[in-house]
């Protein structure tokens, strides 16, 4: 399995912004330090902020900061959040698999996808930025 480019980069904002106390960096800041595109990471800020895991406020002394609720998020519920509840296969897709009455992959799959997801659910945001990672976050800058 492998995790969307937005689903990532939401797991990096949060991190980022986990251990930035005391300052509110901007969207573009963001972006810029993890070297992304702006407007990604733009739709990705919006979606964090709908989920109510960050404030985002515009204009002057505006920027991005967690909420409490960010702090404590489960990274399995954000993954799901951005991964969507679907299939790793699609087995009735525009080509309908002509297994798919007497497969037994795909219940397989969705236990191990599950399985993935349970491992995340007891982490928070908070525990992923406990030492080393938090301190290492800090010192990463733009190449």
């Amino acid at each position: 399995m492998r995790l969307l480019r937005s689903t990532d980069l939401a797991l990096r904002v949060l991190m980022r912004l986990a251990v930035t106390e005391g300052t509110t960096p901007t969207t573009r800041e963001v972006a810029a330090a993890m070297e992304v595109p702006y407007t990604h990471a733009a739709k990705v800020v919006a979606e964090l902020q709908h989920l109510g895991l960050l404030d985002a406020r515009r204009g002057r002394g505006g920027g991005l900061a967690l909420t409490g609720e960010g702090r404590t998020a489960s990274v399995g519920a954000v993954v799901r959040a951005f991964e969507g509840d679907g299939d790793v296969v699609d087995c009735e897709g525009s080509a309908p698999c002509p297994l798919n009455t007497g497969c037994r992959l795909r219940g397989a799959l969705r236990r191990a996808q599950e399985a993935f997801y349970a491992s995340l659910d007891p982490l928070t945001v908070t525990d992923m930025v406990a030492a080393p990672t938090g301190p290492l976050l800090l010192g990463i800058t733009r190449r």
